[in-house]
């Protein structure tokens, strides 16, 4: 199975590549924090950024560093699939745990902190509503996980400043590089 890893601090339209690449690849995808706000809602938990980053903190003091992506690849190997997008990758342990799957392809997403800020308070998922000091405070926290290690190790890194149609185009010229085993082989 290839697995194609998506990363990328929050905020950056790593969520939208990824659908992009599970649509034009034709593969599965599986969000990783997904998985957090469903752990958070089973434990009786307000969908609030402070409990999500509460909850992943826990998974991991509990199952190891690699525990939400050993969550997905105990869902990956139900799967009939050659291939699986994972979004949202944020650790080296995280990419260890999803290469027992198969070859692992990793995809970063890039945008300067102010405007992934902007971005997070426009969306207005759930669990996304801070100030800007917890959004700065959330970055590290991802820094210290290892997501800057991710990035540093990708096949494939798409700077994400201008729109979502250039962002589309960039990720369909991606998927079209995976297809043809150009990077990710």
């Amino acid at each position: 199975m290839l697995v194609v890893a998506v990363t990328g601090m929050p905020g950056s339209g790593k969520s939208f590549v990824a659908q992009v690449l599970a649509r034009e690849l034709k593969y599965p995808i599986i969000v990783m924090g997904d998985i957090v706000r469903e752990e958070t809602i089973r434990r009786g938990l307000e969908l609030t950024s402070i409990n999500i980053e509460m909850v992943a903190r826990e998974l991991r003091i509990l199952r190891g560093p690699s525990a939400i992506a050993d969550i997905v690849v105990e869902k990956a190997e139900k799967l009939e699939s050659n291939g699986l997008i994972v979004d949202g990758v944020r650790s080296l342990d995280e990419i260890k745990s999803l290469s027992r799957l198969g070859r692992i392809c990793i995809v970063a997403v890039h945008s300067p902190q102010i405007l992934r800020y902007r971005r997070i308070i426009e969306r207005a998922r759930r669990g996304d509503t801070m100030s800007i000091e917890e959004f700065k405070l959330r970055d590290y926290s991802n820094l210290e996980l290892g997501v800057g290690n991710v990035i540093a190790l990708a096949n494939y890194m798409i700077v994400n400043t201008s729109t979502l149609e250039r962002l589309e185009e960039e990720a369909i010229r991606v998927a079209g590089e995976i297809r043809d085993g150009k990077y990710c082989s």
